[in-house]
Order: structure tokens, then sequence, then C-alpha cells
């Protein structure tokens, strides 16, 4: 599934949510990731994701799309990685 990934953490958690993330999906911006995943590794990317947040001050938003070929994307301006292999 096509998955896009946002999130709001603190300074002190940013660094760990970014390489986390890296690990799974494009970073396409700050804060920002995209990519393909199966379900089993959304769900663990989740878990992970649980262990380094502070839920009562961190943000942690997961977007999902069975059929992401259908979405539109366009960057305006610089483009910070390429995931046309993703779309």
């Amino acid at each position: 599934m096509y998955v896009i990934v946002v999130y709001d953490v603190g300074v002190k958690r940013v660094g760990k949510m970014l390489k986390l993330c890296r690990q799974y999906l494009c970073w396409i911006q700050n804060s920002v990731f995209e990519g393909e995943l199966s379900e089993a590794k959304l769900r663990e990317l989740k878990i992970k994701m649980k262990s380094i947040i502070d839920e009562a001050d961190d943000s942690v938003i997961v977007l999902t799309s069975k059929m992401g070929i259908h979405m539109d994307k366009q960057i305006l301006g610089k483009e910070r990685m390429s995931t046309d292999n993703f779309l």
C-alpha cells in the first residue's frame, strides 16, 4: 500500500524519527515521507514510532492508500528525492 507519514515531534526525538522513517520510506520533505509498504511493514513501523514519540506532546499522521496509482503529485520548487518508482 502507498503510505505518507508526517510527524511533528520534540527536538530531542527528531533525529530518531528521521532515522527510523528513512529505513522504511523515502524522505521527501522535512518530517514527510512516502513510499510503498506491506501491511506488516507498516505495522512494524508504527510500533517503532510509538516507542520513540511522547504521545502527550508529539503528533504522527499516517495516510494510506491501497490505490496509490490514482493519486496525483505535483512538485513546486526543488524535489528532495525522486520517488517516481513509487507513483
